[in-house]
């Protein structure tokens, strides 16, 4: 028999001291390498955005696949990526961890909008509000230090 599953993840990590390094310009470029690493972790994107200090990412993961091997395969590979193809000069990696949130498959076309429009909510809010926000939403505890 083989093994079926259905998660539904919303992935968010930022630069390290969330530093605004992803230049609009070469992000594009960067997805569409994170979202090979997804497919070669047998998992699927819906959809991935972000702005300057941060990413947002939709996946489905793979009934076989851990969720922070996943994480920790998108982070390294796209850190040696940029580095290699020196497509972003002031950019000094990710930050060390990373948030998630899990979500019914009912959820999908709304979070598929929210996240297609990164750039328009960061108008308003900051990435640290956003991630704040999003811990509330979903109860979960966290220490501010971090957030400082």
């Amino acid at each position: 028999m083989s093994t079926y599953g259905q998660s539904l993840h919303q992935i968010v990590f930022s630069t390290k001291y969330r530093e605004k390094t992803l230049l609009k310009s070469e992000r594009q470029r960067i997805f569409k390498y994170i979202w090979g690493i997804i497919k070669n972790n047998k998992s699927h994107l819906y959809r991935m955005n972000g702005v300057e200090d941060h990413i947002h990412i939709l996946v489905s993961i793979h009934p076989t696949v851990a969720l922070a091997n996943l994480v920790k395969d998108i982070k390294v590979g796209s850190s040696h990526f940029i580095k290699e193809n020196k497509i972003l000069p002031d950019f000094n990696g990710w930050q060390s961890g990373y948030s998630y949130f899990t979500y019914s498959k009912d959820a999908k076309n709304n979070l598929i909008e929210y996240i297609k429009n990164q750039e328009v909510h960061h108008q308003t809010k900051s990435s640290k509000e956003e991630l704040i926000e999003l811990l509330h939403e979903h109860g979960i505890e966290f220490d501010m230090q971090f957030f400082e």
